[in-house]
């Protein structure tokens, strides 16, 4: 079991999750101001 951890290759997971923060954070932003009525 730890080996099959041991060989995971965190850095692509890593890069893999910020990537999709960012192509997340992207609608949420939209649809908080078209929520707040486009105020800040």
């Amino acid at each position: 079991m730890f080996d099959a951890l041991a060989n995971i290759n965190w850095e692509v997971i890593f890069q893999l999750l910020s990537v999709g923060l960012i192509m997340l954070a992207g609608p949420i932003v939209i649809f908080v101001l078209a929520f707040r009525n486009g105020d800040m």
